[in-house]
This record gives C-alpha cells, sequence and structure tokens, in this order.
C-alpha cells in the first residue's frame, strides 16, 4: 500500500511540473543537473520551495557537463569549495567522485578516483574497452572523460586525429569516377573567404571507401591579401591546382555556378547539399540547371549524425581524399561544439583558421549516407537528412 500511495505521489508531482512555481513539495531530485538547457527549473524549485515544509530535502545526482557556466558547475564548484575548506555551509552535504582537470586520464587509477566500485561493480575490463575506444578519438575521448570519469570538458575541442586523417590518403582514378553516383556539399561562406564544393562518392561495396574530391575557390585579387592576413601558402595551393580563383576582389558565385554545372556533366551528382544561409541566387540557378539541391542545417540536429559519421569513416579508414593539402589543412583545424546530450557540430566560430571544405564534406557525407542502399555494419551510426532517419 505504500508503495502505490509513493507512486501516486510523484505522479501527482509531475502533473505539477508544468505549474512549477506552485510546487512545494516535501523533497526534489533533480538527476543529471548538467543536462537542464537553463537555471529557471532549478531556481523555482530550491530556492522558491518547500517553505512551508518543516525538513525539505532535495538530492541532486549528475555527471560533470561541459558547460562552465551552467548551473551544474556552480553547484559543482560549491560542492568543491565545502570539500577542500573554502567554504562552510552544514546543510549542503558534498560528495564528488571524479577526476580533476589536470588529473591524467589515461591512468587506470584516475579509473578508481573517478569509479570507487572499479573492479566490482564496474568491470575493470569494461572500463580499460572504453578507453582503448577513446584514446585515438577525440570525441569517444571527451565523452569517456565526461560519462566515465565524471571530469568537466570542454565543449570545443580538436575533432580529427591527424594521424587517422593521413592514413585515408589513398589514391583513386579520377576517369573511374565519371558517371558514378556522388552527393556534393556546398559551403559558400563569405564573398571574400574560401567557397568550397565537395563531391562524396559513396562505396559501391562493402569494403569500398567514401572517396572525396573537394574544389575551392578564393578571389583573384584578394589571393597575396589573404596570404599575408592568414599567414597561409593559398598562393602556393592555387600554383599547384588545388585552389582556383575567381576574377575581381569578392568571389563571382556566376563563376561558381559554371563550374559545378561543368562538373555536373561529369559525374552523376544526385544532390546537392547546402547551408541554408547561402546565396538564394545561386541556388536557384543550380535548380533551374536540374540540380536536386537540398537544405542543409548548420546546428546539431542536422550536422551532428552526419558529423559522427564522418569522424567514424575516418577512424575506420573508409575515407579516400587523396592527401588534398587544403583539406588537410582544414581538417586539422577543426574545432566542434558539443551539448548536453553528446550532439556534435563543426564550430566555424572558435575554429583557428578555415573548415569550410570540411563543413561541405559532412554535409555530402551526410546525405550520401542517407540516401545510398549498402550494408550496414552493427552500431552504425544513424544519419538525419531532409527526408528523415535512416
Amino acid at each position: 500500500m505504500a508503495g502505490k500511495k509513493s507512486v501516486a505521489i510523484f505522479i501527482c508531482f509531475a502533473l505539477l511540473l508544468p505549474y512549477r512555481h506552485c510546487a512545494n513539495p516535501h523533497g526534489v531530485i533533480f538527476d543529471e543537473l548538467h543536462s537542464l538547457p537553463d537555471r529557471k527549473l532549478f531556481d523555482v524549485m530550491i530556492r522558491g520551495s518547500g517553505d512551508a515544509r518543516e525538513q525539505p530535502l532535495t538530492f541532486i545526482i549528475t555527471t560533470a557537463g561541459v558547460d562552465r557556466n551552467s548551473i551544474c558547475f556552480e553547484v559543482h564548484q560549491k560542492a568543491a569549495d565545502i570539500l577542500e575548506g573554502r567554504k562552510h555551509d552544514p546543510r549542503f552535504y558534498p560528495v564528488i567522485y571524479g577526476a580533476a582537470d589536470d588529473d591524467d586520464w589515461t591512468d587506470p587509477e584516475v579509473w578508481k578516483k573517478a569509479n570507487p566500485s572499479l573492479g566490482v561493480t564496474v568491470k575493470f575490463e569494461a572500463m580499460q574497452d572504453a578507453f582503448l575506444d577513446a584514446k585515438d578519438n577525440p570525441i569517444i575521448e571527451n565523452n569517456f572523460r565526461q560519462l566515465r570519469l565524471n571530469q568537466w570538458v570542454k565543449q570545443t575541442f580538436r575533432a580529427i586525429n591527424m594521424e587517422r586523417w593521413d592514413e585515408c590518403a589513398y589514391n583513386f582514378d579520377m576517369d573511374q569516377l565519371k558517371k558514378r553516383p556522388c552527393y556534393a556539399g556546398l559551403d559558400l561562406s563569405t564573398t571574400t573567404d574560401i567557397t568550397a564544393f565537395v563531391l562524396v562518392f559513396p562505396p559501391e561495396y562493402k569494403e569500398d571507401k567514401y572517396i572525396i574530391l573537394p574544389f575551392f575557390w578564393i578571389p583573384e585579387e584578394s589571393l597575396e591579401t589573404s596570404v599575408r592576413r592568414d599567414h597561409v601558402r593559398y598562393d602556393q595551393w592555387w600554383a599547384q591546382g588545388f585552389i582556383n580563383t575567381t576574377k575581381g576582389d569578392v568571389i563571382h558565385y556566376s563563376y561558381v555556378e559554371k563550374v559545378i554545372v561543368d562538373l555536373g556533366k561529369k559525374y552523376n551528382i544526385k544532390e546537392i547539399a547546402y547551408d541554408r544561409w547561402g546565396s538564394e541566387y545561386l541556388i536557384q540557378n543550380l535548380t533551374d540547371a536540374g540540380f536536386k539541391v537540398v537544405r542543409f542545417g548548420q546546428g546539431f540536429k542536422e550536422m551532428s549524425p552526419a558529423s559522427k559519421e564522418f569522424f567514424q569513416a575516418i577512424m575506420e579508414k573508409r575515407i579516400a581524399h587523396a592527401g588534398n593539402p587544403v583539406l588537410r589543412w582544414m581538417a586539422d583545424n577543426l574545432r566542434v561544439d558539443t551539448d548536453a546530450a553528446g550532439n556534435v557540430k563543426p564550430d566555424k566560430e572558435k575554429a583557428t583558421e578555415k573548415i569550410d571544405g570540411i563543413v561541405a564534406t559532412i554535409m555530402g557525407l551526410g546525405r550520401a549516407a542517407l540516401n545510398e542502399e549498402k550494408p550496414k555494419k552493427p552500431g552504425r551510426i544513424m544519419v538525419y537528412g531532409e527526408d528523415g532517419w535512416l
């Protein structure tokens, strides 16, 4: 009977949540505080509730997060201050099992610090397997450190293991790509910056790879200025044929359009994915030219599944990029942003240099993975596109 009453109480409490300003609970349990989008619910339930109760009690249980400006980090810091003697509050009982910022996350002793039951309820072999998956993959590393070591990690971090990237420098015969189905990503950036158009040819059989064929443009008259400003040898890449120029001091989208149309005659371009903030004039012209163009949002919803598929393909050497130096430079520049749910996306604002070609690659690969029918491996990451989930 007591159990049924407890269930009823929790159901009633849940029903009160939409009207949370009127809640006056005996107890509050906050699980995974780091996942709250803001502090509003916390403040209402903690700061303004329970005043009519003799002994209101609050439990806060959470994994470390990624946002050090959040209510979760504020509570975490208070707990640390009390534990280390910087503050005193007898109403607050803190317990923290987690790795500190300067702890070596690869050290099994640090694992025990964050997991006191390691070897008992948490199998050491399982922890070691998770570590082996994480040590060469920055994204999995962040997940390992946050979720298994309870360590606060940065939202933005280097995304690509460049040793693995270089191992994907497989050469391919461009003539064999003619009329082979492919999907394109188009990142127009600004009129004075680099514009990127990347063709992604999906695997044709189980052991085949995604073939990446990038094209870049920069304004001709700003080439030398860009070299001095960015300290990057665009002029050398132009001389080697890895970057094209358009006449004038801004990107001429009409020239980019002509090149794309010509590429469409040579390759079987199924779709062109583009950032919805791009040039509507160019997009309309490409549509009129017979291309299927698909808007590809730059938020977590669309970029995260495609980005994870891209990173996983690099780790598994399922990408062939022929060692293009411009694309490699952009891969090394890539930083990604994460949210509380573990989603990731390229972060243009925090990237130290240009990443346009990688963004275009991710968009093209995302559409390729969504549309192509091919054997799936167990645990393959799902990809979201305009037509839904694959």
